[in-house]
C-alpha cells in the first residue's frame, strides 16, 4: 500500500506549510488549462439540460438510514470531549516544552496536519464531529455561563473576522515552524474563545462567533453522512446545501467567500507569480516609509484583504446581475444568500487539493505524536507523495466545481417556478464559480516558490 502511494520515505528536517514551495505541474500548461476550462464550461451546460423539477428534488431529498446511533452516541460524546481537552492540553504544554523540530512537535502536527488538514477532510467526507471534539466548548460547559445575550445584530461577522485573522496569522507569523509561537497563538485563542463562551453562553458563541465552529459547520453540510435524530443517514454529497437554512445572512455569505479566498491566497503566495507580486509591492513602497520587514508585512496584508474584497465584490455583483436578468422581486441580498451554499463545495474541493499531499506526508509523524505525545521520535518519518498526486489535486478542484454547479442548479429550481427563469438566474453565479475554479486551476499550474520575506 505504501509503495503505491509514496515515491520515497525521508527523514524530516522541517515543516513550512504555507511557506512551502509547491511542485510545478508536469503536463503542458496550455493542455491542462484547456482541459479544465472545457470541463467546467461543459458542467454548467449539462446541468441546464436537467429541468425535471421532481427529479432534482428527489436527488436532494434522497436518504438511506444506515446506522442507529442511540446506543453509542452518548459514550462517543464523552470520549470525544475528553480527547479534545487532552489534545488541547498537550498542544499548549508541548508547544513550549516539546521538541523544536516541527515534524516532531505535537502542537504543530495537530494544529496543521490535523485541524488544518485532516479534520476538514473528514468533516466534508464523513460528517462534522467538531461540536464533540471542540475542547473550548467542553470547558465552557463545565462552568457558569450566559451572563449576557449574544447581540443578534452581529450574526456571524465575528466568525468572519476571526477566520481572516487566523489565516493572516498563519501566513505572517512562523506558527508552522516555531512551536512556542504556535503555543502562544493557541493560548490567546483559548482565552478569547473561553471568555466569549462564558459571557454569552456556549450555544450562542459557537454557533455565531467562533470561526472554527462555523467553518466545520459549513464543511459538515457537504458530507454524505448526516445525523438525523438517532440515525446516521446516507445522502448525496452536498444535498443539504440546497436547503434555505444552509446560509441565512450576509455574514454567512462573507464567511463562505472567505473560505474560498483563503485557500486561493495560500496557494498563490507559494508560486513564483505570487512571490513576484509581493516583491513588487515591497519595492514599490518607499524605502523611507518603513523597514523591509514592515513593508513585507503590509504587502501580504494588502494582497490578502484586497483579494478577499475582490472575491466578495465579484460575488455580490453576480447577485445584482442575476436579479436584473430575471427581473425578480427577490432582492440581490436574498439572491446572494440563496446561491452562497454552492461555494462551500468549491472550498472543499480546493481544500482537498491543497492539503491532501501534506496530510499524507505527515500522517506517520501525526500518528506517532498522537500515540506517544510525550516521547516523540527524534527523527520522524515523512512520506513523499508521488508525482501523480498533482493530478489528484486537479481532479479534486474540478469535482468540487461540478458539485457546486449542480447545487446552484437545484437552488435555482427551488426558488423559481419557471424553468427558463431558474436557468437564467444561475448564469451570473455560475460565471463567478467558473472564475473561482479557473483561478484555482491556474494557481495549481504555476511554478512553486517560497514566499519571500517570511523566513
Amino acid at each position: 500500500m505504501i509503495v503505491m502511494c509514496v515515491d520515497t520515505v525521508t527523514a524530516a528536517n522541517g515543516l513550512t506549510l504555507s511557506q512551502e514551495p509547491r511542485k510545478t505541474l508536469t503536463v503542458p500548461r496550455w493542455l491542462y488549462l484547456a482541459t479544465g476550462g472545457a470541463t467546467i464550461g461543459a458542467s454548467a451546460l449539462l446541468a441546464s439540460f436537467v429541468t425535471d423539477r421532481a427529479f432534482v428534488r428527489h436527488l436532494h431529498t434522497w436518504s438511506w438510514p444506515a446506522v442507529q446511533s442511540a446506543r453509542w452516541h452518548q459514550p462517543a460524546i464523552w470520549l470525544g470531549r475528553g480527547l479534545g481537552v487532552a489534545i488541547l492540553g498537550f498542544a499548549l504544554y508541548l508547544g513550549t516544552a516539546g521538541p523544536e523540530l516541527p515534524t516532531a512537535n505535537f502542537a504543530i502536527l495537530i494544529a496543521f496536519a490535523g485541524v488544518r488538514g485532516a479534520l476538514p477532510m473528514l468533516t466534508y467526507l464523513l460528517g462534522n464531529a467538531w461540536p464533540v471534539l471542540n475542547p473550548w466548548r467542553t470547558l465552557a460547559r463545565a462552568v457558569p455561563s450566559g451572563f449576557r445575550d449574544y447581540p443578534a445584530s452581529l450574526h456571524r461577522w465575528p466568525a468572519v473576522a476571526g477566520l481572516l485573522a487566523l489565516v493572516w496569522t498563519e501566513v505572517v507569523f512562523p506558527v508552522s515552524t516555531v512551536p512556542s509561537v504556535l503555543a502562544n497563538v493557541i493560548l490567546l485563542y483559548s482565552v478569547l474563545t473561553l471568555t466569549g463562551a462564558v459571557v454569552f453562553g456556549p450555544r450562542s458563541w459557537f454557533a455565531n462567533a467562533d470561526p472554527l465552529s462555523v467553518l466545520f459547520r459549513f464543511y459538515g453540510s457537504m458530507s454524505p453522512i448526516q445525523r438525523e435524530s438517532d440515525t446516521l443517514v446516507l445522502k448525496l454529497p452536498g444535498s443539504d446545501l440546497r436547503k434555505s437554512s444552509a446560509v441565512t445572512h450576509a455574514s454567512d455569505v462573507a464567511f463562505v467567500v472567505a473560505l474560498v479566498w483563503e485557500l486561493t491566497y495560500s496557494g498563490f503566495i507559494t508560486t513564483e507569480a505570487g512571490a513576484g507580486v509581493i516583491k513588487g509591492v515591497v519595492t514599490a513602497l518607499p524605502a523611507g516609509f518603513a523597514g523591509e520587514t514592515v513593508r513585507a508585512l503590509l504587502a501580504y496584508t494588502l494582497l490578502f484583504i484586497g483579494g478577499y474584497l475582490v472575491f466578495l465584490g465579484g460575488y455580490r455583483l453576480a447577485s445584482h446581475l442575476s436579479r436584473r436578468i430575471v427581473g425578480t422581486y427577490i432582492t440581490p441580498e436574498s439572491l446572494a444568500i440563496q446561491f452562497a451554499p454552492p461555494l462551500v463545495a468549491i472550498a472543499a474541493g480546493y481544500h482537498l487539493a491543497h492539503y491532501v499531499g501534506l496530510t499524507v506526508s505527515l500522517s506517520p509523524a501525526m500518528l506517532s505524536a498522537l500515540t506517544s505525545p510525550l516521547s516523540p521520535p527524534a527523527n520522524p518519518l515523512v512520506l513523499s507523495p508521488p508525482a501523480w498526486f498533482d493530478a489528484l489535486g486537479i481532479v479534486f478542484v474540478l469535482v468540487g466545481h461540478l458539485v457546486s454547479i449542480w447545487i446552484a442548479h437545484a437552488v435555482a429550481f427551488r426558488l423559481f417556478s419557471s424553468r427558463t427563469v431558474a436557468i437564467r438566474s444561475q448564469i451570473p453565479f455560475v460565471v463567478v464559480m467558473i472564475g473561482y475554479t479557473v483561478i484555482s486551476l491556474w494557481i495549481l499550474a504555476l511554478p512553486g516558490a517560497v514566499p519571500p520575506y517570511l523566513g
